[in-house]
């Protein structure tokens, strides 16, 4: 096997995990320069492994099934225990919306023993979970189904979320950069999220650590306009001191 292809195996074995990646962020992962990336990018696309964005590479759509069930284990003890940790700060009786993302899930989960829950989702999986409770009122919001993952989007999912007044949005991401952005890859899920959080208390990150410094290519908000991070050791100090400075608090498994 050449060290080209060794790279090209490599490089779909990060993007599986990852969904994205920067051209910058994959020369210094293979120590090859930006031409060399390019390259790569081009005969991969041309195979129809993987999908060209400007100034980044991420895997094409026809792989989102796969990358969702992929998702689905990555990492998920720590999702498990972030859950866990999550739902001892949500209160019995309270109103409570959450998004899309394999974390929420694992949140929704951990919130199955609580009492009188009023759960809004535009998440299919996230409403059969918490649907299991017969002491919750569990409402849907509207809109179109993505295939992949069972996320609920567009406007009209924007529309009825903002009829309502939540204690608590607790949202997941595709990504956090160093400025504190957190950043997902659909501008569809994203305006939902924004929506959540204009509409909730208090509104609760969820996500494990590979997040932090991750690229994704649309804003949602910046953690300065969240009230915790529910994440999991260790942490880099930049991150820490970036979420004290934004008067986020954090709290790590």
């Amino acid at each position: 096997m050449t060290k080209t292809t060794e790279r090209h195996q490599a490089l779909l074995h990060m993007l599986n995990a990852r969904g994205y990646a920067t051209i910058d962020e994959l020369t210094k992962c293979f120590s090859v320069t930006p031409q060399t990336i390019r390259k790569d990018i081009n005969t991969l696309a041309g195979q129809g492994k993987v999908q060209r964005f400007h100034g980044g590479v991420g895997m094409p759509l026809s792989t989102e099934n796969i990358l969702y069930e992929q998702r689905k284990k990555l990492f998920l003890p720590e999702k498990k225990a972030i859950a866990q940790m999550l739902a001892k700060h949500i209160p019995d009786g309270a109103s409570i919306c959450i998004n899309l993302g394999t974390t929420t899930e694992e949140v929704a989960y951990a919130l199955l023993g609580h009492n009188n829950l009023r759960v809004l989702t535009n998440n299919l999986n996230v409403a059969a979970i918490m649907a299991r409770n017969p002491n919750f009122d569990v409402v849907v919001a509207g809109g179109t189904v993505r295939h992949h993952d069972h996320g609920i989007i567009g406007p009209s999912a924007e529309n009825f979320i903002r009829e309502f007044r939540l204690d608590y949005g607790i949202i997941g991401i595709s990504g956090i950069d160093q400025e504190g952005n957190m950043l997902d890859f659909d501008y569809r899920e994203v305006s939902v999220a924004r929506t959540i959080i204009e509409c909730s208390r208090r509104v609760f990150l969820a996500t494990d650590n590979s997040k932090f410094g991750r690229s994704a290519m649309v804003r949602v908000a910046n953690v300065c306009d969240i009230e915790a991070v529910f994440s999991n050791a260790p942490l880099e100090e930049h991150w820490q001191h970036m979420l004290q400075e934004a008067g986020t608090e954090l709290y790590l498994v």
